[in-house]
């Protein structure tokens, strides 16, 4: 029976894994023609999937919702996957006669739910900084302050206790699970929900920093995806924050003091 119930796990945690995987590529996909729309605007490309550059409409909120909104599954799935694959096999053992998908399908929309509503308030910060000509119609900050701003912003909270209060539960998911459990469909997706606001708080700074650089340029967006995985599943996660930390601060500075210098 345990070699049953082990090959079993094996088999829906590769399927879950496969699935995860199949997201996030679909998600890279997705910027990645984005990003080659934004470059080739003269074969009209931009009129399926790209934003208006100036004066959005509606549709052109909708347009840059759903482009934060895949940029957040590119991004936060990968990191996450460790936390959606130990659910994944807890449900398993815990309900041997039932599937482990739904739930863990739950999981994942209550994470990402989260994200979603990050997503909202990114859109309408990027409205309001487009309008305050603060970012460029190609979504790149305009304003060393602006720039400078959120590196300093973002490279303090890499040293502050919350980040690494959240921090600790994005990393140890088994502990989040011993007191968190909750039974039943909606139960996972309240769980991926609590799980998702940890994570939030902890990468908000990080996320913000798009706006410094370009939301849309996927070097820095890749960037951003490895330090936010590193932060989670590394060893010496303070080291590697505090580092990233001290670069932002120092980044922050040059980008003040640097050209006054010249």
């Amino acid at each position: 029976m345990r070699l049953i119930l082990a090959e079993v796990l094996k088999r829906d945690r590769a399927m879950v894994a496969f699935g995860l995987a199949g997201v996030a590529i679909l998600s890279w996909a997705y910027l990645i023609c984005m990003d080659w729309g934004m470059r080739h605007m003269d074969v009209g490309m931009q009129m399926v999937i790209m934003p208006a550059m100036e004066h959005w409409t509606a549709w052109d909120l909708v347009l840059v919702f759903l482009m934060w909104a895949v940029m957040m599954v590119a991004m936060m799935v990968p990191a996450a996957s460790p936390a959606i694959l130990l659910f994944a096999e807890i449900n398993r053992r815990r309900y041997e006669q039932q599937g482990t998908f739904v739930a863990t399908g739950q999981f994942l929309l209550g994470y990402l739910a989260v994200w979603t509503g990050f997503s909202v308030l990114a859109t309408v910060a990027q409205w309001g900084l487009l309008t305050a000509a603060l970012v460029s119609p190609m979504m790149a900050s305009t304003s060393n302050v602006l720039g400078a701003g959120l590196l300093l912003m973002a490279g303090l909270f890499q040293f502050s206790h919350l980040k690494y209060a959240c921090l600790a539960h994005c990393r140890s998911p088994i502990g989040f699970f011993a007191t968190e459990w909750r039974e039943g469909s909606w139960g996972a997706f309240k769980m991926g929900l609590k799980h998702g606001g940890y994570c939030l708080v902890c990468c908000w700074a990080l996320m913000a920093l798009l706006f410094a650089f370009g939301v849309m340029n996927l070097l820095w967006v890749a960037g951003l995806s490895l330090l936010v995985l590193l932060e989670k599943v590394a060893p010496f996660e303070r080291l590697v924050s505090k580092i990233a930390g001290l670069v932002f601060i120092g980044w922050a500075a040059w980008l003040v003091f640097g050209p006054k210098l010249r």
